[in-house]
């Protein structure tokens, strides 16, 4: 029975090449059928990466078979997986974010979570000497995946190794790696034709702090004023985003790549008290800069208060 491998819900670019790459390692070296699978629509920057290196988007499914085998990456929280998961055969967990529980399985499996920036960094680290048989197409998608998690190293989850394993990619591959984080990170910051709730989705995830739901969204630029422009309707729609979600408020942190800062977008009181306790700021209109903010892994949800 072929195994399953995909990411969490929203899929960023990790969360659609680790995918790829583990389930080519799955079925070239390890002689296991596997495919990858993605939980939604791929955001602008992993499709950019789809299409350079003409890699196919993997089929998008909403639910999981009782029973069926699958390789979970870059999550273990059961809330960015499909609903029902426990019931399928989780074989393997590759993963670096902090455990949160709620996963069962069937049996003993494999779990590998490292405090790495990226999933494809663990995967290349476990691929090890059989990346010599690697295409260019999957080490491309590798690449990618390092420099969008990041952010090209600018984010504070980056990691000695992660630069190292993103730099001999790149030679590997005879690419500049600031000419091509140029290109991943246009594409990202296209958002022109999204929706308001799509924006609102596209990288989030969901978090409780002390009873109170949120679902916490990260829009990272290299153009933050083509978001904010929208701003009015982007505070607009969180009311009905919330209620359709299940959560009680969304937080939006427009995350400028180059200035290295994030604006939080503030629609009402509720965010105004999150925003000034968490961040220490002092909030005076409907957006607070916060400086040095990049990763919402290591420097907003760890601090988040309400």
């Amino acid at each position: 029975m072929t195994t399953q491998v995909f990411g969490h819900k929203s899929p960023d670019t990790d969360s659609t090449g680790s995918p790829i790459i583990w389930a080519w390692y799955m079925n070239t070296v390890k002689g296991e059928a596997a495919k990858p699978v993605l939980l939604g629509e791929p955001n602008t920057e992993a499709a950019f990466m789809l299409n350079h290196w003409g890699l196919e988007k993997p089929e998008i499914i909403e639910a999981v078979a009782e029973g069926a085998p699958v390789v979970i990456v870059d999550t273990n929280n059961p809330a960015e997986l499909p609903e029902g998961i426990n019931a399928a055969d989780i074989r393997a967990i590759i993963d670096h974010h902090k455990l949160v529980g709620g996963l069962e399985t069937k049996g003993p499996i494999d779990i590998t979570v490292r405090p790495l920036a990226c999933t494809a960094t663990i995967m290349v680290d476990m691929i090890g000497e059989d990346m010599e048989k690697m295409p260019r197409e999957i080490k491309g998608a590798a690449l990618t995946c390092i420099l969008s998690d990041t952010l090209e190293f600018r984010s504070p989850t980056t990691t000695a190794h992660d630069r190292a394993v993103a730099e001999g990619l790149a030679a590997d591959l005879g690419l500049s790696i600031p000419d091509y984080a140029a290109q991943m990170f246009a594409a990202k910051s296209d958002v022109s034709a999204f929706s308001d709730a799509e924006l609102l989705r596209m990288d989030s995830k969901e978090y409780e702090v002390d009873g109170t739901r949120f679902r916490v969204s990260v829009l990272e630029t290299t153009a933050p004023q083509m978001v904010l422009d929208r701003k009015a309707s982007l505070m607009a729609s969180m009311a009905d985003v919330a209620s359709e979600d299940g959560v009680d408020q969304v937080l939006l942190f427009v995350v400028d790549i180059l200035n290295e800062e994030a604006t939080l977008l503030v629609p009402n009181d509720l965010v105004k008290g999150v925003a000034e306790k968490s961040f220490g700021t002092s909030v005076a209109g409907d957006t607070v800069v916060l400086p040095g903010v990049m990763s919402r892994k290591k420097q907003i949800i760890p601090v988040l208060k309400v």
